[in-house]
């Protein structure tokens, strides 16, 4: 999926600094169009010149990227009203200051509650965006999701080099151990585990042949979010794109999630895609997003016009 719309998230922080530079340059790269918005922290209200500061910013990056750029008239009371604004967007962009201290360990970050009212792919950006994404790691578990995952990763950022990494669950062993099953039977469950995970990285590597120059594969074993940090800290990948499967949130309170894990832990910018999502431009963004998320128009330079890629619309059979 090749972004064509991209929604970004500001609360003016210097995350949300961050997380606008990096949509802009995805926009650049990818000719979307660029919408951003403000999102207040709970229980704190938005500044009273939010529509003026969102369209300085809307004027700087549509003159820095020679892109079209709206910016939105109100700031969002929440992340449900973001997931609204979203549902005409291929990708959010998020920059919101990171949660400290106990409130981080009980609370699920806004970008997962946007994600339960709206599927769309989500970058949460942590670090400044000087240039493209140079190196992305993708964490695939052979589920039929994660061809999805290694496909968007490779649309969004062609240039990047790209590695496919696995760990092992360990879980396993911990109940085989605790059934009093020899050393020598877990040994060789352990080598079965890696042969079979060996082969299913091959299988999906070369479904993706295409990239082969600059896709590679690992495998760790362990709690998959620690080998995905470790990982990330070796191979110096300054994005990670990781999968989200549908969960409550009372489940994600009680059972974090990888997703949710890695949005707390990580160092680096970390893209979740939804279970199931489907790109959002079929038509022209603008006139999608239109009756949902007031906008001002903001042209920088010469004048550009958002659209969508391929024919003119079609009609509807009645």
């Amino acid at each position: 999926m090749i972004p064509r719309s991209i929604l970004a998230v500001t609360d003016f922080s210097q995350q949300g600094g961050h997380a606008l530079a990096r949509a802009a340059l995805c926009c650049a790269e990818h000719g979307a169009t660029l919408k951003i918005s403000y999102l207040a922290d709970p229980g704190e209200e938005p500044p009273s010149d939010t529509d003026v500061r969102l369209a300085h910013h809307a004027v700087q990056l549509g003159q820095r990227h020679d892109i079209a750029v709206q910016a939105a008239t109100q700031a969002a009371g929440d992340a449900e009203q973001v997931a609204r604004w979203a549902a005409g967007a291929d990708l959010v962009v998020w920059g919101t200051a990171p949660v400290r201290g106990l409130r981080a360990w009980f609370t699920t970050h806004p970008a997962l509650r946007m994600l339960r009212a709206c599927p769309r792919p989500i970058i949460v950006v942590r670090n400044p965006a000087h240039q493209p994404y140079q190196g992305l790691m993708v964490a695939v578990d052979f589920s039929r999701m994660s061809h999805g995952l290694v496909d968007l990763g490779l649309a969004l950022q062609p240039s990047a080099r790209v590695e496919l990494f696995h760990a092992i669950s360990t879980a396993d062993e911990g109940k085989l151990r605790y059934a009093e099953v020899s050393e020598r039977a877990i040994q060789l469950y352990r080598e079965q585990c890696r042969r079979s995970a060996q082969d299913r990285m091959v299988t999906l590597t070369d479904s993706h042949d295409a990239r082969r120059n600059r896709l590679s594969s690992s495998i760790g074993r362990g709690d998959p979010v620690r080998q995905i940090l470790v990982q990330q800290q070796h191979s110096a990948a300054d994005l990670v794109v990781v999968g989200k499967h549908p969960a409550s949130m009372v489940s994600d309170l009680l059972f974090e999630s990888v997703a949710q894990r890695l949005l707390r832990e990580a160092r680096v910018d970390v893209l979740v895609v939804p279970h199931g999502f489907r790109p959002a431009s079929r038509t022209s963004a603008v006139e999608r997003l239109a009756p949902d998320l007031p906008v001002r128009r903001v042209r920088a330079g010469a004048p550009l016009r958002p659209h969508a890629p391929g024919a003119s619309p079609r009609r509807q059979s009645p």
